[in-house]
C-alpha cells in the first residue's frame, strides 16, 4: 500500500513532497499565541474604497500584494506552487509571499505597524485572537460583500463571489470561526485546521488488556473505559511512569468547560464566565489526579510530553498516552518504530454531546485605499481555500486538516488516508481521527483579551497542580481569584 501510494502521489498533479517546517514546533500548532491587548483605535481613513461601489477587478493592470505567514521549508514550496497556479489564472497579480517568523512575530510586527497607522502586508495567516486585535484598529476587511457577490462572466461563472456549493463545502465549524467576533460579520476564511487527539502505545494496551479510555471520570471501580481507571491500572503496571501526558493545560481547561457546558468566555460585555463551582470542582478533581501521579503536562514537566511518550530509556519515566495536536502526529512516532502508536478521540464527559477544540490559522485581509489590492487579496484567498489540490497537498505535508469537505473525496487524498498506520504514516491516522471528531468541534469567542484568558486558565491549572498545600479547596479558590483579578485589571 505504501509503495502504491507514493507512486500515485508522485504521478499526480499534487507535489510529491513530504515533511514540513512551519517556523515553530509542530506540536504547538494548536495553541493560540498570547497577545498584548494594548492597541489604539486607529481607524483613521484607512478604509476600503470598495464600500459603496460594485466589485470590479481590472485584469489589464498589474497589482502587487504581500502575504505574511509563518511557513517555510517544504510547506513554503507547497504554497508557492499554488501561487504559481493562481498566477496562470491572474497573471497580473504579483504575490510577495513572506515568511515573517512565528505567529507571535507576525502578530507583533503588524500590531506595531497598525499603531503607527501603516500596513506591513495586505493579508496575513493568523489566529482568530489576532484578528480581534486587528479589528480593534478597524483594519480588517469584512468579507461578506466579496463572498456574496453574484456577478458572473459570459459563461455564468461567478467572477468574485463564492457559490452556495463552495460555501457548503467548508467544514461548518471552520467557516463559523471567521465570524466569531460578536457582530455576525465575516472577517477571515479558514486556511488550515487542527484539533486534539489522543495518542497511545497500542502494543502496551494490547499486552496488558487495557481499554482505550473514552471518558474522563469513573462511574465506579469497574469503569474500565474511564481515564481515571486506566491511569490507575497503568500505574500498577509501571509505578514510575506518568500514564497520561497533556501538552496544553489551557486546552484541557477550556475543553472541560465546553464538555460540562459550564461556561468559559463570552463575546458579550461579561467576557469571563469560568469562575463557577462546576469548574472549581473539576480543577479540584484533576488536582487529586496529579497528586496520584496520573498525569503530567508540558509546562510542569518542562518539555513536550511526546518526549515522554516516545522515551525508550528505562532509567527515565515515560507516559503511555499523550493528548496533543492532531497536526503534531509526526512528533509522536518513536525512533525505530519500537512500538505501534494508536490514535483515538479525546475522552468526553458525555459522548452524546462530544466536544473537542478546533484550532489552527485563518487568513484575513487588511483594508486598503486601493480597491484593486483588496480584490487581488480576496481572489488569492478564495483560490487557496477552495482549491482541492492545494488543500489536499497542504494537509498531507503539514498534518493539518483540510478546510473543505471535497478534499476527502479526492482520490489522491483518500489514498493518503488509507495508507495510515501507527508508524511512518501516523499523520494520516491522526488526520482521520480528527475528521471523525468533526461534529464535536468547538471554538471559543475571539475578543481583545481572549488570548490572555486562554493563557491565564492554563496558568491556573499549573498553579493548582504544583501547589504543595493539602487544602485543595483553598488552593483552587485562590487560583481562580488570582486569575480573575489579573484579567479584570487589564
Amino acid at each position: 500500500m505504501k509503495k502504491s501510494f507514493i507512486a500515485l502521489l508522485a504521478s499526480s498533479v499534487l507535489l510529491a513532497i513530504s515533511g514540513c517546517n512551519t517556523g515553530s514546533n509542530s506540536e504547538d500548532l494548536s495553541s493560540n499565541d498570547s497577545i498584548n491587548d494594548s492597541i489604539s483605535d486607529t481607524s483613521s481613513d484607512n478604509s476600503s474604497s470598495q464600500t459603496e461601489t460594485k466589485l470590479y477587478f481590472d485584469t489589464s493592470k498589474d497589482v502587487s500584494i504581500t502575504f505574511y505567514h509563518t511557513m517555510n521549508g517544504t510547506l513554503m514550496e507547497v504554497l508557492q506552487a499554488s501561487i504559481d497556479s493562481f498566477n496562470r489564472i491572474y497573471p497580473n497579480i504579483h504575490v510577495e509571499s513572506t515568511s515573517a517568523g512565528g505567529y507571535d512575530d507576525v502578530r507583533d510586527q503588524i500590531k506595531t505597524a497598525l499603531s503607527a497607522e501603516s500596513l506591513l502586508c495586505d493579508m496575513v495567516y493568523c489566529y482568530p485572537d489576532h484578528v480581534a486585535l486587528y479589528n480593534q484598529a478597524k483594519s480588517t476587511l469584512i468579507l461578506d460583500r466579496y463572498i456574496n457577490d453574484t456577478q458572473t462572466d459570459d459563461n455564468g461563472n461567478l467572477l468574485y463571489g463564492l457559490s452556495d456549493t463552495q460555501i457548503d463545502d467548508f467544514v461548518d465549524s471552520y467557516w463559523e470561526e471567521g465570524k466569531c467576533f460578536g457582530d455576525g460579520q465575516m472577517y477571515s476564511l479558514p486556511f488550515s485546521k487542527s484539533s486534539e487527539v489522543m495518542f497511545y502505545d497500542k502494543d502496551f494496551f494490547k499486552n496488558n488488556n487495557l481499554s482505550v479510555p473514552d471518558h474522563w471520570f469513573s462511574i465506579d471501580e469497574n469503569d474500565f473505559t474511564s481515564m481515571e481507571y486506566v491511569c490507575e491500572r497503568i500505574l500498577q503496571i509501571d509505578p514510575n511512569c506518568y500514564p497520561l501526558g497533556y501538552d496544553s493545560e489551557s486546552n484541557w481547561f477550556i475543553t472541560l468547560c465546553e464538555q460540562l457546558n459550564s461556561g468559559y468566555t463570552s463575546s458579550g460585555e461579561n467576557h469571563y464566565l469560568f469562575d463557577n463551582q462546576t469548574n472549581r470542582d473539576f480543577v479540584k478533581k484533576l488536582k487529586t489526579w496529579y497528586d496520584a501521579n496520573y498525569f503530567t503536562t508540558k509546562a510542569i514537566y518542562g518539555q513536550y510530553t511526546s518526549n515522554l511518550f516516545k522515551n525508550q530509556d528505562t532509567s527515565k519515566p515515560r507516559c503511555y498516552m499523550c493528548i496533543g495536536s492532531s497536526a503534531g502526529a509526526s512528533n509522536q512516532v518513536p525512533d525505530g518504530f519500537t512500538f505501534e502508536v494508536g490514535v483515538a478521540k479525546i475522552p468526553q464527559m458525555d459522548a452524546s454531546n462530544g466536544k473537542v477544540i478546533s484550532q489552527g490559522p485563518n487568513v484575513c485581509i487588511f483594508k486598503n485605499k486601493d480597491p484593486q489590492k483588496e480584490m487581488a487579496c480576496w481572489l488569492l484567498l478564495r483560490y487557496l481555500t477552495t482549491d482541492i489540490n492545494f488543500q489536499a497537498n497542504f494537509s498531507m505535508v503539514s498534518g493539518y486538516s483540510p478546510v473543505i469537505e471535497s478534499v476527502y473525496r479526492n482520490e489522491i487524498y483518500q489514498e493518503f488516508l488509507d495508507s495510515s498506520d501507527g508508524a511512518e504514516n501516523l499523520t494520516a491516522a491522526s488526520t482521520s481521527v480528527a475528521r471523525d471528531q468533526e461534529n464535536w468541534y468547538f471554538t471559543s469567542p475571539a475578543f481583545v483579551g481572549s488570548s490572555n484568558a486562554r493563557d491565564q486558565v492554563g496558568n491556573l491549572l499549573v498553579s493548582v497542580f504544583s501547589s504543595t498545600n493539602n487544602d485543595y479547596d483553598a488552593i483552587v479558590s485562590q487560583a481562580f481569584s488570582n486569575v480573575m483579578n489579573e484579567l479584570q485589571s487589564n
